[in-house]
C-alpha cells in the first residue's frame, strides 16, 4: 500500500478549512493546526458571499446548509442618507445561474459549517497551538510546533491570515499596508423590510450599508477615514458607531436601536497587500489572506481564499510532481483574477477618500465581476 501524501495546513479560517477538505477527499494525509482554541468559532458578525464563493462552497460539499443558514438575494439598493432608494442594481450572478448572485450569512455561521465539514473529512486537528518551520528541502518540511512537538511534512499550506507568521518565516517580505479607511460593524435583528443589501453614500460615513444573513439577522457596517485606534477605547465602540448610524433614515433607526454593547461591535482598518513573483518557496505555499488581501468594497476576500483553496487542490491531485513547476503554475493561474479584484477593491475606495464625483464606479465593478463569472 502507497503511503499517502502528508500535508500542514496552517490556519484554520476559509481557505485552510477548504484547502482541507479537498486535499482529504483526494486521500490525502492532512493535518490542520489552528492558534485560536476556539477555532475562530464565535469571531465576526456577518460575510457577503457573491456566487464565486457560493460556487466554490458547493464544491466543498457545504452548499445545502449554507444556503439554509444565509440569506440569498440578487440586487443592491443605492440610497441616499435619508433612506430614499435612488437606484436599484441586478448583481451578476458570478457562480452561474444556478446560484444566488448574493448570500449574506453570519460569519460564525459559516466557520461552524466549515468545521464540521473538515471533522467529517477526518483531518487531524489541533488546536490552541502554533507552527513554524524548522527546517525544509526539495522533499518537504520540517515543523515545529508550540507544544514542543516536531514532525516533518511533504507539504505545508500557510493560511495563517493577514499578517501570516509562516509568510516571514519563509522570506517573503510583503506586508499589509493601511488604505485609509476603516469599517465598523455589528450584527443586529433583521428589520422585515431590509431583503437585500443597501448602501448609501454621504452623510457623517463614506458608506452605510447592511446585509441580510439570515431571516431573523443582519450585519450592518458604516466606512469612514481611519482613526488612530488607540484613541477609541473599546468600551466606547458602540458610542461611535450609534453616532455614526443615526445620521441615516429608512431602515437605519431600527438597525441603531440595537448598537448598545459595544462587545458587539468591531472596528477594524483596511487593508491591501499582494504578494509578487510567487506565493511560495520551496514546499511551503500561501493561500488567501496570507496571500493577498483587499477593502471589502466588492465582498470578494472571502470568496478569492476558498478560490485559492480550489485551484491550489485541484494541482496538488493532479498528474504533476509537488515542484516549482507546480507552484508557480498556481501563482500564474491566481495571479491574472486575484490582481484586477484587488486593485479594483482600492481603487473603489480611494475614489471615495479622494471625492472624485465622476468616477466610473459602476463600470469598474462590472468589468471585476464579469471577469470572476468564468472559472477560476
Amino acid at each position: 500500500m502507497t503511503t499517502p501524501r502528508t500535508v500542514l495546513v496552517i490556519g484554520g479560517g476559509a481557505a485552510g478549512n477548504a484547502v482541507t477538505i479537498l486535499l482529504r477527499r483526494a486521500g490525502l494525509a492532512v493535518d490542520l493546526v489552528e492558534a485560536r482554541d476556539d477555532w475562530n468559532a464565535t469571531a465576526g458578525s456577518g460575510i457577503t458571499l457573491q456566487g464565486n464563493a457560493l460556487r466554490v462552497l458547493r464544491e466543498l460539499g457545504v452548499w445545502e446548509q449554507v444556503e439554509a443558514a444565509g440569506f440569498g438575494f440578487g440586487s443592491v439598493g443605492i440610497t441616499a442618507p435619508d433612506g430614499t432608494v435612488l437606484h436599484t442594481q441586478a448583481d451578476l450572478r458570478t457562480g452561474g445561474d444556478d446560484l444566488p448572485a448574493t448570500l449574506g450569512m453570519q460569519r460564525p455561521r459559516l466557520q461552524q459549517i466549515l468545521i464540521d465539514a473538515v471533522r467529517a473529512s477526518g483531518a487531524s486537528v489541533r488546536l490552541g497551538t502554533t507552527a513554524h518551520i524548522v527546517d525544509q528541502d526539495q522533499d518537504g518540511v520540517f515543523v515545529r510546533f508550540g507544544d514542543g512537538d516536531e514532525s516533518r511534512y511533504d507539504l505545508v499550506i500557510a493560511a495563517d491570515g493577514l499578517g501570516s507568521a509562516t509568510r516571514a518565516a519563509i522570506g517573503i517580505t510583503a506586508k499589509p499596508e493601511p488604505t485609509g479607511m476603516a469599517i465598523w460593524r455589528v450584527a443586529a435583528p433583521r428589520p422585515t423590510g431590509v431583503t437585500r443589501t443597501d448602501l448609501a453614500y454621504g452623510g457623517p460615513a463614506y458608506i452605510a450599508g447592511y446585509c441580510p444573513t439570515s431571516d431573523e439577522t443582519l450585519y450592518a457596517y458604516v466606512v469612514e477615514a481611519n482613526r488612530d485606534r488607540a484613541s477609541i477605547p473599546p468600551r466606547s465602540y458602540a458610542d461611535e458607531m450609534r453616532r455614526l448610524t443615526s445620521a441615516y433614515g429608512g431602515a437605519w433607526p431600527e438597525i441603531t436601536a440595537h448598537i448598545s454593547d459595544p462587545a458587539n461591535v468591531n472596528y477594524t482598518w483596511f487593508d491591501r497587500m499582494l504578494v509578487e513573483g510567487s506565493w511560495h518557496r520551496g514546499r511551503v505555499v500561501l493561500v488567501g489572506d496570507a496571500a493577498h488581501c483587499c477593502p471589502p468594497t466588492l465582498a470578494q476576500g472571502a470568496a478569492l481564499s476558498l478560490e485559492d483553496a480550489w485551484v491550489l487542490a485541484q494541482l496538488l491531485t493532479g498528474s504533476a510532481p509537488w515542484d516549482d513547476a507546480l507552484f508557480h503554475a498556481y501563482y500564474d493561474r491566481r495571479i491574472p483574477r486575484v490582481r484586477p479584484v484587488v486593485e479594483a477593491s482600492v481603487q473603489l475606495g480611494q475614489w471615495q477618500l479622494d471625492g472624485v464625483r465622476d468616477a466610473d464606479v459602476p463600470g469598474l465593478m462590472r468589468r471585476t465581476m464579469t471577469m470572476l463569472r468564468e472559472l477560476p
